[in-house]
């Protein structure tokens, strides 16, 4: 008698009516290849932004179930010794001796310039397909993190705004989003690693052939136009993806997990109590050439 694979038991509760769902009845530290992961990678690509509660993730799951998706990004191998593993990056105001930064520390600063929406990695040659963010230590108010769906914007919006970017190309720069708050932030070495990234304005998901805006604060200049109509439309654009209908804003408990679609999702941090410590552990996993990236890219030489 022929036995049939046990089929997996969860349930699906939309976070908005046009994207994202709360995911329950996964235990992430069970997933693997085989069993439950094409089932979450089915998820992510129809709904774009999926929240699992209650994980008590360790870090090898954490990073195990980042490669099921693609490769680790990692940023900066070279500041670690050889044969010393990669290590979890945080998004955090806690600092080596347990202290937390000043509010006015170029650390903290930093940290503000992700309350910018935006889109991870964009400004690396290869940038990321997914972020899986999970709290470790929050705050007693604020500390909510928010997500745009650019597709959703995208499916609705104008024509005529639609036509003054659709077939052009943006230009994408790390530093450009540390300029827009800090001239001193800008000027870190660590966001001059990378030269200009230049990608398509409109990322056409290969799997379900839905199109998303491919947007974010690194972005410097639009093909066709100067440095201020550039940013004026950027901020035109942004205005339109973050209405309310296009917005999910997640505030952390302890254990919470969301993961998301950057090829269709902005994201940013909201303000917290300063002198509170807050820690969120962040895996991004790169794009490969079956998730579009091929057709994304465009000549680096700029015009």
């Amino acid at each position: 008698m022929r036995r049939h694979a046990k089929r997996a038991h969860y349930r699906l509760t939309p976070l908005t009516p046009n994207f994202g769902v709360e995911v329950t009845g996964i235990d992430l530290d069970e997933v693997t290849a085989e069993h439950l992961f094409p089932d979450i990678r089915a998820l992510f690509e129809e709904h774009s932004a999926l929240l699992f509660r209650a994980q008590a993730m360790t870090p090898e799951t954490h990073l195990r179930l980042a490669e099921l998706f693609g490769p680790l990004e990692d940023r900066y191998p070279e500041d670690r010794k050889p044969g010393e593993k990669m290590q979890i990056p945080t998004v955090s105001n806690v600092q080596e001796d347990g202290t937390v930064s000043g509010e006015m520390d170029l650390k903290t600063v930093n940290l503000k310039a992700n309350f910018q929406w935006h889109i991870d990695s964009t400004f690396l040659p290869v940038p990321a397909l997914v972020n899986i963010l999970t709290a470790k230590i929050v705050t007693s108010t604020g500390g909510a993190t928010e997500f745009a769906s650019t597709r959703a914007a995208w499916a609705a919006m104008p024509p005529a705004l639609k036509a003054r970017v659709e077939g052009r190309g943006m230009w994408h720069n790390a530093s450009q989003s540390r300029k827009r708050i800090s001239e001193e932030l800008s000027k870190w070495p660590m966001f001059h690693k990378w030269p200009p990234q230049h990608w398509k304005a409109v990322w056409r998901n290969p799997v379900n052939g839905r199109e998303a805006l491919y947007i974010a604060s690194h972005v410097f200049r639009i093909d066709g136009y100067d440095e201020a109509e550039s940013l004026a439309l950027l901020d035109e654009l942004v205005a339109f993806c973050t209405r309310p209908e296009f917005v999910y804003s997640h505030g952390w408990s302890v254990g919470d997990v969301m993961l998301w679609d950057q090829r269709a999702v902005m994201h940013r941090g909201t303000p917290w109590p300063f002198e509170e410590p807050r820690k969120l552990d962040s895996t991004c996993s790169s794009v490969r050439d079956s998730d579009g990236l091929a057709d994304m890219r465009l000549d680096p030489v700029e015009a």
